[in-house]
């Protein structure tokens, strides 16, 4: 992902995902600076999906560098091979005579004939020429430029299997990174007990209802999921899972998937060119920045689709010039749409490189006509030669500066900057996820480590007795502070600043939490807030992640530090892409 300020996440940092790929299902590519980028490179910071896994090559014909003796295996030589698993870039992985190769496009338990295309010391790069024995799981990717844009990486895996993969790749980053003892069951075997625990969980409840326990109440604003859920945790907590559970290890569910895993995206983010036809937007073409036109996108909802086109097609008939990268001139760079699924609401956002806009009451009066159900129509002004797609100055040019929707009961203003999560469908379930696992009962102090817009600490305020929410950028405490008006929240204050500063001043003031979420960019956690948290001491914490790898190098520090992870469930935030959201809970033990 690239730099792009994620400004409501609090995250300059993780906003690079939503730019770029983080699982950026945005139908535009970052360029990353590696043909292969790290875990916190592809997806919600560095590039969210949509992002080039490929490198910009320089200009210039590079050296071809001496070929490397003693390996099994040579460049352009042909070879089957067996695959065995999937790397996080989802590139099957296979071994000839021992050596390792990199193949894209290829599925676990595939043979495969290949090419080898670069050899390295330890392992190598090959292209998949012929599948001799295909998959079960391998399906016809629906996409029809699916091999040219690279924003959805496993298309062509089962949905059934994409979430298997997911959960398994939780679970390898826990075992090799995190060194965490992870109980030994399969995916069916733990949907099966989780579902015993689910039914005894309301059965108390029920129980519970019969004889009047005001403890188990949570208010008003709770569902009966959440309240089966957290009951669930509250009885594993209180000794249904007993110290011989425990040393079996960390229970890592099935991953949470969707109904309808197409068209949930509610934010698309697309480059603009020129062709003789005139304006074309779309994505770029892998390894390089040249902008192939795209009329859909499968992951992204149909009214963001048609809101570019319309866009497209009325810049044309005006004239507006396409900003070009190589000379820095040209008017207009990107067209970002944001959809609410919840209320339909629209905003559109031109990113131009400069103010003036050429027939720009025309413009903008024809793309209201065209365009009806958009509510919001904004001019974000960046003149910087940069791969980041937000300049600093934002105006609106017609109608208001913000649309609303919901996650759950609460609602939400998002502004033409501010991050709003892409797919609100699964935030509901992660957030659902979240609330159970800080097992609240109405009278907890919560803090929000990274709180951003509050998206996820006005969920804690409708369970907990006070919410403290702190956040790094300024603007995303704004949006908080408003947002928590907006929802006539009283019991959740924010403050700007760094958690690793700021909840030490907190506690200096006799603010002790009982839980604490963290929900840090791809990046992971500061450790001096990993510091913080252990000298808190805080019965619970629950660590919602967007990169497996850091999310088991941040369990073990915690785990070292006196905390024992219980259960972590991965969540497809974004469906046949290669990036996976967890939500983990630790208890002090």
């Amino acid at each position: 992902m690239s730099n792009t300020n994620r400004s409501g996440r609090g995250k300059n940092r993780r906003n690079s995902a939503a730019s770029q790929g983080q699982g950026n299902a945005s139908a535009s590519r970052q360029p990353s600076q590696s043909s292969r980028p790290s875990p916190r490179q592809q997806g919600k910071e560095v590039r969210p999906q949509g992002a080039s896994l490929s490198a910009v090559r320089p200009k210039g014909r590079a050296r071809e560098s001496a070929p490397i003796e003693g390996l099994p295996v040579s460049k352009n030589e042909e070879t089957v091979i067996d695959i065995i698993g999937m790397n996080h870039d989802g590139e099957g992985v296979g071994r000839a005579n021992g050596y390792t190769l990199f193949v894209q496009g290829a599925l676990p338990g595939e043979t495969v004939r290949v090419r080898v295309m670069k050899t390295k010391k330890q392992y190598g790069y090959a292209k998949l020429l012929e599948i001799v024995k295909a998959s079960p799981d391998r399906v016809s990717a629906p996409c029809p430029i699916y091999d040219q844009c690279g924003g959805c990486q496993i298309q062509h895996m089962s949905y059934a299997g994409q979430l298997a993969w997911k959960r398994q790749l939780v679970v390898d980053n826990l075992q090799r990174i995190g060194k965490l003892n992870v109980m030994v069951e399969d995916a069916e075997t733990l949907a099966s007990n989780e579902q015993e625990d689910e039914e005894g969980a309301e059965q108390r409840v029920q129980d519970d209802a019969s004889v009047g326990d005001a403890n188990q109440t949570t208010g008003p604003a709770t569902s009966e999921v959440q309240m089966i859920g957290s009951n669930r945790i509250r009885l594993r907590l209180e000794g249904v899972m007993n110290e011989e559970d425990m040393e079996q290890g960390i229970r890592v569910l099935p991953t949470m998937g969707m109904d309808e895993p197409w068209r949930y995206r509610n934010k698309a983010q697309v480059p603009i060119g020129v062709t003789e036809g005139g304006l074309v937007g779309g994505f770029y073409a892998k390894g390089s920045h040249r902008i192939i036109d795209m009329e859909s996108c499968l992951i992204q909802h149909e009214h963001n689709d048609e809101v570019v086109a319309k866009v497209k097609e009325i810049g044309s008939h005006f004239g507006i010039s396409a900003y070009n990268e190589e000379t820095g001139r040209g008017l207009l760079r990107h067209v970002v749409v944001k959809k609410a699924f919840r209320t339909g609401e629209m905003m559109l956002v031109l990113v131009t490189n400069g103010r003036d806009i050429p027939y720009k009451d025309e413009w903008i009066g024809s793309i209201r006509e065209a365009i009806p159900h958009v509510a919001s129509i904004c001019q974000n002004v960046n003149k910087k030669q940069t791969n980041v797609i937000f300049g600093d100055e934002t105006r609106v040019l017609w109608g208001r500066d913000v649309i609303y929707d919901y996650i759950g009961d609460v609602q939400f203003a998002i502004s033409a900057r501010s991050f709003y999560q892409v797919n609100p469908v699964q935030t509901e379930v992660l957030y659902g996820k979240t609330v159970e696992y800080a097992g609240l009962t109405g009278k907890e102090t919560v803090i929000d480590a990274y709180c951003g817009i509050g998206t996820i600490s006005l969920f804690l305020a409708q369970h907990a007795d006070q919410v403290y929410g702190v956040e790094i950028v300024p603007e995303a405490i704004e949006d908080a502070r408003s947002n928590a008006l907006l929802n006539e929240m009283k019991n959740v204050k924010f403050e700007v600043g760094a958690s690793e500063d700021v909840i030490p001043r907190w506690k200096e003031q006799g603010i002790e939490a009982d839980v604490i979420v963290v929900d840090p960019p791809r990046k992971g956690c500061d450790p001096r807030l990993l510091e913080t948290i252990l000298e808190m001491k805080p019965e619970r914490v629950v660590y919602v992640s967007c990169n497996p790898s850091t999310l088991a190098r941040d369990l073990r520090v915690l785990e070292d530090g006196g905390y024992r992870t219980i259960e972590v469930t991965p969540v497809d935030m974004f469906p046949h892409t290669v990036h996976v959201e967890s939500v983990a809970m630790l208890v002090r033990v």
